[in-house]
């Protein structure tokens, strides 16, 4: 009997990374879920076991590039492979209950945004792609958005003019070359990495928190994420940014390798892997 593929779904006890999770595990992958809340996990362990599907919860709060490592060191310690990667984890444009967001940092130092949506996600798929490579045939999907800001590498922390809407479209962009330079260095592995904006204003507590009215549901954005992670459609394909369902184009400084160039040298050195 052939063992089942194996999944990490960062943030995946609530909204959209719990509906990737469902439908990962009843698509038959072992899932590994991530979020920060054990009581969380546990529920949607009982709601996937209970459909017959396989799942384990690892506790980690990405705002902590230590606990980014640990999450890392466990999937490594007790897995022997690793087939999918969606980094889905992220923080949303408001401070809650439609508040603007003030400035906060990361357990680093770092502006919170851009160390949660980003640089968790640059160095946990950084630690896990050998086994990545070795589990090839494997994909990585990075749930971006279509809410980009060009990155000022003398503000890239957002000392001046902070804004959480700001904030947020910045790290998103940052997702998506990040997805481009890893599909060049990855081309010829196996192992292939696309991007999406999944749908807009889905039904979320992301969205609900800021104030805003939902334009999507949370499934259609599960559907457009799963299209990317296991859809035979998009096999050997790598290196893109999607709206959704479609092929689309993102911002354009993120098509500038001399910028991209740029924030892999602060990613390295910003994470301790420079």
């Amino acid at each position: 009997m052939t063992a089942p593929k194996i999944a990490l779904v960062t943030g995946s006890t609530d909204g959209l990374g719990r509906a990737v999770a469902r439908a990962l595990a009843a698509a038959g992958f072992q899932v590994l879920a991530h979020g920060r809340d054990a009581g969380r996990g546990s529920e949607l362990l009982r709601e996937i076991c209970a459909r017959g599907g396989s799942a384990r919860f690892y506790r980690a709060d990405l705002a902590s590039l230590a606990q980014v490592r640990a999450l890392a060191d466990s999937v490594q310690s007790e897995h022997h492979r690793l087939d999918l990667l969606i980094n889905n984890a992220g923080i949303g444009t408001a401070g809650g209950d439609g508040h603007p967001a003030r400035r906060q940092t990361s357990a680093d130092g770092h502006e919170l945004r851009f160390a949660v949506n980003y640089l968790a996600g640059y160095l946990l798929t950084r630690l896990l792609l050998p086994m990545l490579v070795r589990s090839a045939p494997a994909r990585i999907v990075n749930v971006a958005s279509v809410g980009q800001y060009p990155l000022d590498f003398d503000n890239l922390m957002l000392m001046r003019a902070y804004s959480g809407m700001r904030a947020y479209a910045q790290s998103k962009l940052a997702q998506v070359m990040f997805t481009l330079d890893l599909a060049e260095e990855l081309r010829n592995s196996g192992v292939t990495v696309n991007c999406l904006h999944p749908a807009t204003l889905m039904d979320t507590t992301m969205v609900r928190s800021a104030g805003i009215e939902p334009t999507s549901t949370i499934e259609e954005g599960a559907a457009a994420v799963m299209h990317l992670a296991v859809s035979p459609q998009l096999d050997g394909r790598t290196g893109e940014y999607f709206d959704g369902l479609h092929a689309s184009r993102a911002n354009a400084q993120a098509y500038d390798p001399q910028v991209r160039q740029r924030l892999a040298q602060v990613s390295a050195q910003l994470t301790g892997l420079g």
